[in-house]
């Protein structure tokens, strides 16, 4: 099927053949998903959004655990979705495999770096889909394509046998059509922790200064009113540099993770990847120690902000779906904006929901929820309370 002259199947999925049946009955009996090109499976070689890649590396001879505990709960794995390149973008448009479609807008990029399995769920092609989110590569796309996403708490779902960005930050998330089955997966993925309930909500002010007017009046009017709002501010703690110390850390270990075989295969990136590792190649670690003690400080004072009974609430990108091959210049002044909003769950190891809203034009909208670290299923229970259908 083409919808805009793209491809939905082809430009979504990297192997759309690739299945792996359910093991037993469970929770998520007769439900399908996909994951990103990232993810081992037994048999499979993976990609990670270039070519060069793929040819270097062998197949897996095992499967992700996370992708193993779905199949156990009654899930069926049902394609390989594409990804940019060695996920180190929020773009979605890879110059190798294409541009997932965003069935929002045809024209506007998908998101990235879990763009094919933001596309293949919009789309209808499976009920949900694993990604990674390292600087927001699950969030931004949920936003762009009009998804229920989550970034779990740094550490609680295994990374085993998945591909690595950034270690300090990489998670592995999920996307969905609607709540309820957001929160029915990570009742299987996530601890089984008590459900706890919020009584506050604060808005941070500088976030939403980001958005356009009318943008910002669309989210806000839509964030829960039976619970206490209070405005913050974070600028007294520097909140401009955080994007710094995020970038830093997660270049350096960027290059820890892939620099090598950089240098050894000399693969083709796009201009963008490829300056961001050539920046990444650059760094040194002689600030590496000092970036972690300010992450450290950066947690300390969240955690003391949220506490156990307390949510944040942000825009989730700072704008909807920009255009297909915009110019350089739009792209990083958008990218810089947004990641000024997700580097705040992804310095701190916070799990973040994102909530899809509509405007009248049909472009959407994400406005998010932090809760404190492993609070992701009272957060998803709280998102499910709002946004659930009646």
């Amino acid at each position: 099927m083409k919808v805009g002259g793209i491809d939905m199947q082809e430009n979504a999925f990297f192997n759309r053949t690739l299945t792996l049946p359910a093991k037993e009955n469970g929770k998520l009996t007769g439900i399908t998903f996909a994951v990103k090109d990232v993810f081992a499976v037994k048999g499979h070689r993976n990609s990670a959004g270039n070519p060069t890649w793929y040819e270097t590396h062998e197949e897996a001879e095992s499967t992700s655990p996370v992708i193993e505990r779905l199949q156990e709960n009654g899930a069926t794995l049902c394609g390989m979705t594409h990804t940019d390149e060695l996920m180190y973008s929020l773009n979605g448009e890879n110059i190798h495999y294409g541009t997932p479609l965003n069935p929002i807008n045809p024209n506007c990029i998908p998101g990235g770096s879990s763009s094919g399995s933001a596309s293949a769920v919009a789309n209808g092609l499976v009920d949900f889909a694993l990604g990674t989110d390292t600087g927001g590569s699950v969030r931004v796309p949920s936003s762009y394509c009009g998804l229920f996403g989550i970034r779990p708490t740094h550490g609680a779902v295994s990374l085993e046998g998945v591909i690595p960005l950034a270690p300090s930050f990489d998670t592995v998330g999920w996307m969905a059509k609607d709540i309820d089955l957001l929160n029915l997966v990570g009742t299987v993925l996530l601890p089984e922790l008590a459900i706890t309930e919020f009584n506050q909500l604060y808005v941070e002010e500088t976030t939403w200064s980001f958005l356009a007017q009318e943008d910002r009046d669309i989210l806000t009017a839509t964030i829960p009113k039976q619970l206490p709002i209070e405005k913050v501010n974070f600028q007294s703690w520097e909140l401009t540099e955080w994007p710094k110390t995020f970038k830093y850390i997660q270049g350096v270990e960027a290059w820890q993770a892939h620099g090598e075989w950089i240098k050894k295969e000399k693969p083709t990136f796009s201009e963008a990847i490829s300056g961001r590792f050539e920046d990444a190649s650059l760094l040194g670690t002689s600030g590496y120690e000092d970036a972690k003690k300010q992450q450290a400080q950066i947690t300390e004072k969240l955690n003391g902000l949220l506490k156990d009974d307390c949510l944040l609430v942000i825009p989730t990108a700072a704008s909807v779906a920009p255009e297909k091959n915009a110019s350089p210049q739009s792209v990083e002044h958008i990218r810089a904006m947004t990641m000024q909003l997700t580097c705040i769950a992804g310095i701190a190891g916070l799990p973040q929901v994102t909530v899809p809203l509509y405007r009248k034009d049909g472009m959407t909208l994400g406005l998010s929820f932090i809760a404190n670290k492993y609070q992701d299923l009272s957060l998803l229970n709280f998102v499910k309370q709002n946004f659930g259908e009646e």
